[in-house]
């Protein structure tokens, strides 16, 4: 068994170097692929700066991972040697407890993150279960694939979570790696978009991605003047949220939905939600069929993320270009030394 080809970092906030290691015996439900291009996530740098407490080195990052299948393990089901797949957040699930079998795999409790515990995509080769490596529509370049497998699927997750409908008004704040996404998505499900930003250098990029609305929260007044009339929220930026504000956009039963990783506690008062039976919820990632949900969508209605590319063998110069704020929106990595 020859040995992967990987970057790790041997510390928090490391620098990433060659690293190579032998992955074993392929396990009977894992399938190996070939690692074409990886996205890089904000969760990479925080997984690497161990900012969640739950990293270990040496640590390879890398769950954005679109690739060719070279391997299948004698009980991996649907998929085959040569076969183009994608792999996200998730590298396993227990496919036995409630939620495995009510088809919420992303919500089990054994599930495994791709790259929590095990090495992930910043390598030549890559193993998963079967379960998670789904294949990729032939409208989908390898190359713009990988961030819709993570930040796509997480910002597109609540239009399917919750049925939100085509005459629904959805605002989406943080114009970046996610919001960029969500907006696409939401104007190609019919809806009504409203974008919410703190820069007006924004507005042109939002209208052409799907904003029918661009609204800066720098302004006073803002969310005053759209008080009630918002059906969804969704929030992609990891600062604090003005919750109280933002609730008061909402219409009766609407819904503040969070998927930037907000570290601060979220600040409100019980009867934003009670009088207009408003809910705050959030979401990680997506299932093995919302993701087949969403990359169908994509295929079909030509979504894609706005990407900037670097070859792997230059990944800390991509990573400190994330660090920066420069990435514009998302940065995949083409891998270079893929055997």
């Amino acid at each position: 068994m020859p040995d992967f080809h990987a970057y790790a970092a041997t510390s928090a906030k490391g620098i990433l170097e060659p690293y190579s290691f032998d992955p074993g015996e392929l396990g009977p439900e894992e399938v190996e692929i070939k690692v074409s291009h990886c996205g890089i996530c904000h969760s990479d740098l925080s997984m690497l700066d161990n900012d969640w407490g739950m990293s270990a080195y040496p640590f390879v990052p890398g769950h954005e991972v679109a690739g060719t299948v070279v391997a299948v393990g004698e009980n991996a089901k649907g998929l085959k040697v040569g076969q183009r797949v994608g792999v996200g957040w998730t590298a396993s699930s227990c496919l036995s407890c409630h939620e495995c079998l009510s088809g919420d795999h992303n919500l089990c409790a054994q599930g495994q993150g791709t790259i929590v515990g095990r090495h992930g995509g910043f390598a030549d080769r890559i193993r998963v279960q079967w379960t998670w490596a789904r294949p990729l529509p032939e409208a989908l370049s390898s190359e713009k694939t990988g961030p819709l497998l993570c930040g796509g699927v997480t910002v597109f997750n609540p239009f399917v979570a919750f049925d939100i409908q085509p005459t629904a008004r959805v605002g989406v704040i943080g114009i970046g790696g996610l919001g960029h996404m969500a907006l696409q998505f939401a104007n190609k499900w019919g809806c009504e978009v409203h974008a919410f930003t703190t820069s007006d250098s924004k507005t042109e990029e939002a209208k052409k991605l799907g904003a029918h609305y661009v609204h800066n929260t720098k302004q006073p007044d803002t969310l005053k003047k759209l008080a009630g009339s918002l059906d969804l929220i969704i929030s992609t930026i990891n600062v604090p949220l003005d919750v109280p504000g933002l609730l008061g956009t909402l219409a009766p039963k609407g819904r503040l939905h969070v998927v930037g990783a907000v570290l601060e506690p979220l600040q409100l008062g019980a009867f934003d939600l009670i009088m207009g039976q408003k809910v705050i919820s959030g979401s990680p990632t997506g299932s093995p069929v919302t993701i087949d949900k969403m990359l169908e969508f994509s295929a079909r209605h030509s979504i894609a993320p706005i990407t900037e590319t670097f070859p792997m063998s230059k990944v800390n110069d991509a990573l400190e270009h994330l660090r920066a704020g420069k990435a514009r929106y998302r940065i995949v990595l083409v891998n270079d030394h893929a055997e």
